[in-house]
């Protein structure tokens, strides 16, 4: 599909460096959906929405769990770290085994294994328990995810369709992790933490009978073998930085284990490139890689995803040390983003058939860093809790149609046998996003002398980088007619 031009349903995909072709005044609509189409939209966004809500349902009930469970404070901090390591560091690996096996069986074999993990967590009686159900709950995301996108991306021809399921995923991915923030509060109060695990439980219940009806296996006629080297590297690459970027916020980036994965970490992406470079049969194509739609692409979602998160994470702790809001009430303000996400959803496909993908994602980004900024204006008053309600929603805006759009821009034009390793590419940078910001520029605020100071240093810090991210991924992907 053209970037910078509304998309047409039966339109050849436009190659990476083609110029695209000017918008027509009168985009064209997406076809109403069938009702097997709205219900295998149904079965796929669930479970993406279940995925993001396990991301953020914990968040809040970790003082709780840990008494519960006899765990130390720095032992925590492994409630989300378990989870974050595989439902990262297998994403591309996965996305590109259900290209080879069977999309569909992949998807399911990763449901049914977070749902028990689910079940099992939900069980617990010791921290190993938890901490090896909270693993097997991120091996099954990292299952379901890039399949269930891919499913998805081949579901719905590339056009407006395509665009409007995107539209509804990427409203369900942000719903789900403001629903889990919320739901993770009252849940804990009321009926204590495991219910948050019994939740999620329901989900996968729910959409497992489901999925095997509706959804239709796809695999190439001739399979070419697994890289396993490739496989290997590339794997305990994405593991050992997740790993030592999940990390350094709570030990520092001068721990030893953490120092010793943030250089194997790189050196294991190196030694991944110089494997696929010379075998026939690469895990990932990297001339692939130089798409100027997958390369800029994956720039704006790891840019939106990052800045998103630490915005959480600082606001987070103002609130609570600052204005002195309770867990339950934190939640509530973060929860307003569900209203504007859904607002924002619906409006997104439509504004990128009007603009273009490439307009969209930068024009979001440059949306995102000016709500971004108006942040600032928070202080020590009553007010501030308005002041924060109201610009971090409106940032959302910004977030979510960088969401939707870098999705259509990098699963654009590339050919159906290739969409699990798209969206395997989508998705790890959208795990690699969220874990990068807080040990990054979140330390900022946890180390200065004034909570305030270093909140509004970060802001400042993230403003800049949106801003900056806006100007140059417009740069990148403009079109010949526009040089």
């Amino acid at each position: 599909m053209p970037i910078d031009s509304p998309t047409r349903q039966n339109a050849p995909a436009t190659p990476p460096h083609d110029t695209p072709t000017p918008t027509p005044k009168n985009p064209e609509r997406a076809a109403p959906l069938s009702a097997r189409d709205r219900l295998v939209l149904f079965v796929l966004c669930a479970a993406q929405f279940m995925v993001a809500l396990d991301f953020s349902i914990l968040n809040v009930a970790l003082p709780v769990l840990g008494s519960d469970l006899g765990m130390s404070q720095s032992a925590l901090q492994w409630a989300i770290t378990a989870f974050a390591l595989p439902s990262g560091g297998f994403l591309l690996l996965f996305g590109r085994v259900g290209d080879l096996y069977g999309r569909r069986r992949l998807f399911l074999t990763g449901l049914a294994l977070f749902g028990a993990a689910s079940v099992l967590t939900a069980f617990a009686w010791n921290p190993a328990v938890f901490l090896t159900g909270r693993a097997l709950q991120g091996v099954g995301a990292a299952a379901v995810v890039p399949t269930g996108m891919a499913l998805l991306t081949t579901t719905f021809p590339e056009g407006p369709q395509r665009e409007r399921a995107l539209g509804i995923s990427g409203t369900l991915l942000s719903l789900g992790f403001t629903t889990g923030m919320v739901a993770g509060g009252t849940l804990t109060d009321t009926l204590g933490w495991r219910s948050t695990m019994w939740l999620l439980a329901l989900v996968a219940l729910i959409v497992l009978p489901l999925a095997p009806f509706l959804l239709t296996e796809s695999r190439p006629t001739t399979r070419p073998r697994l890289d396993v080297p490739g496989a290997v590297t590339v794997t305990g690459g994405l593991l050992s930085l997740i790993y030592a970027l999940s990390t350094a916020a709570e030990r520092g980036f001068g721990h030893p284990d953490v120092i010793v994965t943030l250089l194997a970490g790189p050196a294991l992406l190196a030694a991944f490139a110089a494997i696929e470079s010379r075998t026939a049969e690469p895990l990932i194509s990297l001339p692939m890689l130089r798409r100027r739609t997958i390369a800029w692409g994956n720039l704006g979602g790891l840019v939106t995803f990052s800045m998103m998160s630490t915005v959480v994470f600082v606001l987070t702790l103002y609130l609570q040390e600052v204005l002195g809001l309770s867990p339950f009430q934190t939640g509530l303000v973060f929860g307003a983003q569900g209203v504007v996400a859904v607002i924002t959803g619906a409006n997104a496909p439509r504004v990128i058939g009007r603009l273009g993908a490439r307009r969209t994602l930068a024009g979001s980004l440059l949306l995102q860093g000016v709500f971004t900024a108006s942040i600032l204006a928070i202080g020590t008053g009553g007010a501030s809790v308005w002041i924060a309600t109201i610009a971090v929603s409106l940032a959302v805006i910004g977030h979510l149609g960088a969401i939707i759009s870098y999705g259509v821009t990098v699963t654009s034009g590339v050919p159906d046998k290739e969409q699990g390793l798209a969206t395997g590419l989508v998705t790890s940078t959208q795990q690699v996003g969220a874990t990068i910001g807080i040990p990054l520029l979140g330390v900022l605020a946890t180390t200065s002398g004034d909570l305030l100071t270093g909140v509004r240093t970060v802001l400042v810090i993230e403003t800049a980088v949106l801003l900056a991210a806006g100007l140059l991924i417009a740069a990148g992907l403009r079109t010949r007619a526009a040089r």
